[in-house]
């Protein structure tokens, strides 16, 4: 029989997926802020994403969401800065950079991390299309750090966050 979680415990996550949103939107946006013309709400809003994707009710998952966010990001910025290097935005284009960047994680065997590079690929392909005259490594680049931004973030509220006694058990102290 399962036992229903307590009022706190009900709220944890979505009190630290609020907390991790906002602290990596207002870093994000500060950060791309210093790149003029690369959209700062784009970066902002790109953190907060990453937060939330990697925030989990325990440590040691947030851990581990955050090495598959970082490097499904990582394939999914090469792909589409290697596409819109040679071709510029198109939607076929982008689905072809999102097959293409699925099939690289099938081959290099991290097949779970094909829709985390899909995504990637798709806010840097649409961010492309906004904005025809940013370059295509600059800003894959951009969308790659302020997804780390926004990883890094969500590690942080998890590990600064206290415990409850249940799930320290689950986590690493």
């Amino acid at each position: 029989m399962t036992t229903r979680p307590s009022r706190p415990e009900r709220l944890l996550i979505p009190a630290q997926i609020a907390l991790a949103a906002l602290l990596a939107y207002l870093i994000g946006f500060g950060f791309t802020s210093l790149f003029p013309g690369y959209l700062p709400k784009i970066g902002a809003l790109w953190s907060a994403i990453s937060a939330v994707v990697v925030t989990q009710l325990t440590r040691e998952d947030t851990r581990k969401s955050a090495s598959l966010r970082v490097l499904g990001t990582a394939i999914g910025a090469t792909t589409s800065a290697v596409y819109l290097s040679l071709l510029p935005f198109h939607p076929i284009g982008m689905a072809a950079a999102i097959f293409a960047t699925g099939v690289i994680c099938g081959a290099i065997n991290i097949p779970s991390h094909g829709r985390l590079a899909a995504i990637t690929v798709l806010v840097v392909m649409v961010t492309a299309s906004l904005s025809p005259a940013l370059n295509p490594g600059l800003n894959a680049l951009l969308r790659f750090a302020e997804s780390c931004i926004g990883t890094a973030v969500a590690v942080l509220v998890v590990l600064l966050w206290p415990q409850r006694r249940e799930l320290r058990g689950n986590a690493p102290r």
